[in-house]
């Protein structure tokens, strides 16, 4: 039986400007930035309070996953915010969306209270969206 994931990936376009996008804009803990093989990097983020949740920033380059084609299609993808989304929590949405404001962070959605819940929407330096929304 299936207990639990500890990693997910985001693809993103360059990982040194993701690695400040999540780290200083968003304040993530690096759990792990290491070189893994010619040219290749292993960097994994965590929320602050989910440290055993690790989102590895994968950069997209043509090599082991991604064929030359595929690895323009896929930033293509990415950059015009069209491949996936998260959903983020956080305690307070209203303090939380001035403090990533004043941060950098752009939002396309002001804290709107939905029938699901309280949520606001951004995307990273990239072009990934994300839902962010207030726990309880």
């Amino acid at each position: 039986m299936i207990t639990r994931l500890n990693h997910v990936s985001v693809f993103v376009l360059n990982q040194d400007s993701a690695f400040d996008f999540y780290v200083n804009k968003l304040g993530f803990k690096v759990h792990t930035d290491a070189p893994m093989g010619p040219g290749m990097r292993w960097l994994t983020v965590c929320p602050p309070e989910q440290l055993d949740l690790e989102i590895a920033l994968m950069s997209i380059d043509e090599g082991m996953m991604f064929t030359k084609e595929s690895a323009q299609s896929m930033r293509d993808l990415v950059s015009k915010g069209t491949f996936g989304f998260g959903v983020f929590e956080c305690e307070n949405l209203l303090v939380t969306y001035e403090e990533l404001k004043a941060k950098g962070v752009e939002f396309s959605k002001a804290p709107t209270q939905e029938f699901y819940g309280f949520e606001a929407l951004f995307k990273d330096d990239s072009g990934n969206w994300f839902s962010l929304g207030q726990k309880g």
